[in-house]
């Protein structure tokens, strides 16, 4: 249905946790406002239009201004209970950071392709998948994963201590390819 008036066009509904997200980006745009002077500079003898800060400085304002009206609209609109709610489910997600913080950890101790593996079956553990198929599919990922990162495209990732404990030959193929 086509909208009858502009009020109804740009009428703003608010979220339950939206005054939340509004505050986080504002305060984080003022951050990469401050941050400009260090970050960026401007040379001497240069045409405004080709200054290195000059994009980075338009964009950091935009959002500045941006953020600012969409907080000043999430005060002004009608408040939606259930913020705690919505707020907590955005911090349940931080839960996978830390899996991946600790993923992280381990690759420098176990080596890139057992960590991986590791980890896409802790995950899949995680996400409920209990049938031994998935599990078996989740360390067939995770090794296909391993494999073409490092031996196929050559990706520089750092091998595992627990290497240096293999024979000679398969230590000097697991340095290289796993």
């Amino acid at each position: 249905m086509i909208a009858k008036t502009l009020q109804d066009m740009f009428r703003r509904y608010r979220r339950p946790g939206d005054i939340v997200f509004a505050t986080m980006f504002f305060v984080f745009s003022l951050f990469l406002l401050s941050q400009l002077g260090s970050e960026t500079q401007v040379v001497k003898r240069t045409k405004w239009f080709a200054q290195p800060a000059l994009w980075p400085t338009i964009a950091i304002w935009g959002m500045v201004v941006f953020s600012g009206l969409h907080l000043l609209s999430s005060f002004l609109s009608p408040r939606i209970p259930g913020r705690l709610r919505e707020i907590t489910f955005w911090l349940k997600s931080l839960e996978y950071v830390v899996y991946f913080l600790i993923y992280v950890v381990t690759v420098p101790w176990l080596g890139y392709l057992p960590s991986t593996m590791l980890f896409a079956a802790l995950l899949t553990v995680r996400l409920g998948f209990r049938l031994p198929g998935a599990f078996c599919i989740a360390l067939v990922f995770g090794a296909v994963v391993a494999i073409v990162f490092r031996a196929l495209l050559q990706v520089n990732i750092p091998a595992g201590r627990v290497y240096e404990y293999l024979p000679d030959g398969l230590r000097a193929f697991a340095l290289t390819y796993l």
